[in-house]
């Protein structure tokens, strides 16, 4: 039971109330992760959004933001990436983007996971979210 009810609190944060009734407002923060790739996300406009993608620099490999499709709606903050608590070698961590929402409107942005230097893997990973401010 207690389960259940972290799932539908967890749904609610993720994917704010999108039931198509008009009923509810939009969330002033939302968090996604990789699983939300290629998903429509709502959020109240001067919220932030929170995208937490695994990272591992110990293979040369970075998250790059590709493009914000209306930088009107949608404006990035930056990204971090914050090291793996395991002292394993190799060990993989995240890195956490942000984005503020800045008027109503609908915005996408797209991601590509890559080693940046010449000759190195290009998208070996991407992620796309369509964002709706509202």
């Amino acid at each position: 039971m207690v389960l259940v009810s972290m799932l539908a609190v967890v749904s609610v944060v993720l994917f704010g109330c999108t039931n198509g009734g008009g009923g509810g407002s939009a969330p002033s923060s939302v968090s996604v992760d990789e699983s939300s790739s290629g998903q429509q996300v709502e959020i109240a406009s001067g919220g932030t959004l929170t995208v937490t993608l695994e990272s591992n620099q110990t293979t040369g490999f970075q998250w790059e933001l590709k493009s914000v499709g209306d930088t009107s709606v949608l404006q990035s903050q930056g990204g971090t990436y914050n090291a793996p608590d395991s002292e394993m070698v190799g060990a993989g961590g995240e890195e956490v983007w942000t984005f503020k929402a800045l008027k109503p409107g609908t915005s996408s942005l797209s991601m590509e996971y890559s080693q940046p230097w010449e000759g190195g893997t290009k998208a070996a990973k991407s992620f796309d979210l369509t964002v709706v401010v509202k």
